[in-house]
């Protein structure tokens, strides 16, 4: 398990070019991914050396969840999806991350997975308007710091 420290961790070039800084949770950073034709957050643990959920302890397992749901019910909460998809694939970026992805029928997807699609980047007003309302809902959360 890796440990609790944080002074190795640093967000993934790949998702740092692919998403828009939205703040960060106790554990995680919390990201909007630049992709308008779904809203999609992105929770990554602060925890070098991550790679699955079983790498990080069992106190930081627990609040990832947690995180998970806050950020859950907040996207929902914002646009109404009709179903959210959540998962950790790792597949392309190693670092321990997991999709939130709000869904509706007829997306530019639907009913087919969000992964491998053509991205469609926000215009720049539009993700501020997107990280401006992800913001909005997780302020109440306790420790929750907005992006500069």
């Amino acid at each position: 398990m890796i440990p609790e420290s944080r002074e190795t961790w640093s967000l993934h070039p790949k998702l740092a070019a692919d998403t828009v800084p939205v703040g960060d949770l106790p554990l995680s950073n919390v990201a909007a991914m630049n992709d308008a034709n779904y809203p999609w957050l992105i929770l990554t643990p602060r925890r070098g050396g991550a790679v699955e959920l079983i790498d990080l302890v069992e106190a930081d397992q627990a609040r990832l969840m947690q995180e998970i749901a806050m950020v859950a019910r907040a996207l929902k909460a914002i646009t109404a999806c009709d179903k959210l998809n959540i998962g950790a694939l790792g597949n392309l970026v190693p670092q321990l991350h997991v999709h939130i992805v709000g869904r509706r029928r007829g997306d530019a997807a639907w009913p087919s997975p969000v992964w491998g699609q053509t991205p469609r980047p926000y215009a720049p007003a539009a993700a501020a308007r997107f990280v401006r309302q992800v913001q909005g809902q997780l302020e109440a959360a306790e420790d929750f710091r907005k992006a500069d």
